[in-house]
């Protein structure tokens, strides 16, 4: 593929730009005051728009990012990390006054991963940053990391959006609940202009207050999502959109590491929304992609190319059923 130097993009990644400090797997986690050795402790590319942005040019899909990042090293290795992967970056902000979002992950055998976050420039990104003129001639507006970006939230973002589908884009949704709050009322507006918003199980159990996916599907597209897919982990994925009810298994793979995972099925529906894909076909290619995320401990490593994803598939059946 040819790097990306000019012209318009695919898909447009916007969101949370972040620098991840991983280990690999412990035992357990030290007693206070106590040492665990593990065998590294790698810096790798972290982030929701970060990431399917690598992994959509993985998949051979021009792609641009948008976000902040501060002057220093972290923000200069995301930068230097996303352009190598042949993201175009000429739209992420550097700031003086603010240092580069960062994630301590903890990875524990046989446990789900601890997550340490700390927002950094992130929290600085406006509607106003995101140019318009590059989300309208994009196919693709993904916003990946919403709630952890306080200038977006509301209304901002729901005029991005409408302006976006106005000129024929699709939106694409996914967040990351930072914990107790009024999120439901910073959510709902947006969701009236998404075409595609992608929670996983337990953020959606958190706003809708049920633990049942196809019940948490149910909720947001009552609240006007187009297209609602319920991430599950191993036990797959839930779509509901309009009358259309799916459940997708997960595929088998080897696991390592789930940091990324979600992205990466973010990444894959993407990919099946530019290939002219139904929601099937979406569902496939998402959970693919989400599924060769796992046998890595960082977010992208692991990704498949598409010539990689398309073999899997043929390889390996999904099973699909209306639910």
């Amino acid at each position: 593929m040819q790097p990306v130097t000019s012209g318009s993009v695919e898909c447009l990644s916007v969101g949370i730009l972040v620098a991840d400090h991983l280990c690999d797997p412990i035992d357990s986690v030290p007693a206070a005051g106590g040492v665990v050795i593990c065998p590294r402790l790698p810096l790798s590319i972290g982030g929701c728009a970060s990431n399917v942005a690598v992994d959509l040019a993985r998949l051979g899909i021009r792609v641009g990012a948008v976000g902040c990042v501060g002057q220093d090293y972290f923000g200069r290795f995301i930068i230097d990390t996303l352009s190598a992967a042949n993201v175009d970056v000429r739209d992420i902000r550097q700031l003086e006054d603010a240092e580069t979002s960062g994630t301590l992950i903890i990875n524990v055998r046989g446990e789900d991963r601890r997550f340490i976050h700390a927002p950094g420039a992130n929290a600085r990104l406006r509607a106003e940053d995101i140019p318009l003129d590059r989300v309208r001639s994009a196919k693709v507006l993904y916003v990946g990391g919403y709630l952890l970006m306080p200038a977006l939230e509301g209304e901002p973002l729901a005029s991005l959006f409408r302006q976006a589908r106005a000129a024929g884009v699709k939106t694409v949704l996914d967040i990351v609940m930072p914990g107790p709050g009024d999120n439901w009322s910073k959510l709902e507006g947006v969701l009236a202009e998404t075409d595609v918003f992608l929670p996983n199980r337990d953020e959606a159990a958190i706003l809708t207050g049920t633990l049942d996916p196809l019940e948490q599907a149910q909720c947001f597209a009552g609240a006007g999502a187009g297209a609602v897919v319920i991430t599950c982990g191993g036990e797959g994925s839930v779509l509901v959109s309009g009358k259309r009810r799916m459940h997708a298994a997960a595929y088998e793979v080897e696991y390592k590491g789930g940091t990324g995972a979600g992205d990466a099925f973010d990444a894959g529906f993407i990919m099946g929304l530019l290939r002219g894909e139904d929601l099937a076909g979406c569902l496939r290619w998402g959970s693919a992609i989400g599924a060769s995320c796992v046998r890595s401990i960082s977010a992208t490593d692991s990704v498949f190319t598409r010539p990689e994803a398309e073999q899997f598939m043929r390889d390996h059946p999904l099973l699909i059923e209306g639910v």
